[in-house]
């Protein structure tokens, strides 16, 4: 038994005791990671940001130079577009505004309407002449090209002087007794109304005889002035006071019905003739629109 013994100790230290594995010690500094690796790894998409900075960046003189025309030609047809509509849109603020706050009421809206007239067609002289048209008047052209304020801008504007005033005085009569009887917002609705039924009136006019006729009746012939707006007011109150007298050309004094009806035959016998200078279709669709108003107020619609 004692040499066995002594051979087992042998044998046990002769053959050597398996060791587990040394547990790695901890690294919190410059530790190697997965993040490293990544890191470390060539990157497929290009460096669009600087390391140092952390921006854009900069742009090579002849990218600038490619790049400045492009934008500045964006820039400039955004404010085409733009600023004209955002003008009508500041006028008719201003009368909103002016009539809430001014004593006289009615004769505020009436006045501030003029005014607008008056400054939109002095801006619009000081302007380039293809502004005015691409933006002040109604067209096919402008109507296709996406230049939809023009329906509007359109009744702000006249061609000379002489148009000016006698859409603006005419106006200025009819248009008080209009708003002293329903009111100041419903003189500017009325106003509004009338001018974009007489633009889409002028419109379907020049639609027909476009494929017809070369000159008059084209893409490009153009309608502005206050005038649909007008006789959207000079036919409502024709149609409520049919028997009141109306001097025409401020002299000739007619009952207003009969004036009425020498409006419609003119304008008729204008669009029939053609080529007169005068948009007929679009005073059609002012007094249109006068009829329609003048129907609801009677409840009939």
């Amino acid at each position: 038994m004692a040499i066995r013994r002594r051979l087992l100790r042998v044998l046990r230290r002769a053959i050597p005791k398996p060791r587990p594995p040394p547990t790695p010690r901890r690294r919190f500094l410059h530790t190697p990671s997965i993040l490293d690796a990544v890191a470390a790894a060539p990157s497929p998409l290009p460096n669009l940001f600087s390391r140092s900075s952390g921006s854009l960046p900069p742009l090579s003189p002849a990218a600038v130079e490619e790049a400045a025309p492009t934008a500045a030609a964006y820039l400039v047809e955004l404010a085409e577009t733009v600023l004209p509509a955002a003008q009508v849109v500041a006028a008719l603020l201003s009368a909103w505004v002016h009539w809430r706050s001014t004593p006289e009421g009615p004769h505020g809206m009436v006045l501030t309407l003029v005014g607008a007239n008056v400054a939109v067609h002095a801006l619009c002289r000081l302007a380039d002449p293809s502004f005015k048209m691409n933006h002040f008047a109604t067209s096919l052209d402008n109507f296709k090209s996406g230049r939809l304020h023009t329906l509007l801008t359109s009744a702000f504007t006249h061609i000379h002087l002489d148009h000016l005033f006698k859409n603006m005085s005419t106006f200025y009569f009819f248009g008080s007794d209009i708003a002293g009887m329903f009111g100041p917002a419903f003189l500017l609705k009325l106003y509004v109304s009338g001018a974009l039924t007489g633009s889409a009136f002028f419109l379907a006019e020049m639609a027909c005889l476009a494929p017809r006729e070369e000159g008059f009746g084209g893409w490009k012939t153009p309608m502005l002035g206050a005038s649909a707006a007008v006789r959207a007011t000079v036919f409502l109150e024709i149609f409520l006071y049919p028997k009141r007298m109306l001097y025409l050309h401020f002299c000739i004094p007619v009952p207003a019905a009969i004036a009425g009806a020498y409006f419609i035959g003119a304008d008729l016998w204008r669009i029939k003739k053609g080529q007169s200078g005068v948009a007929g279709s679009a005073h059609l669709g002012g007094a249109f629109v006068g009829a329609l108003v003048w129907a609801k107020l009677k409840g009939w619609i």
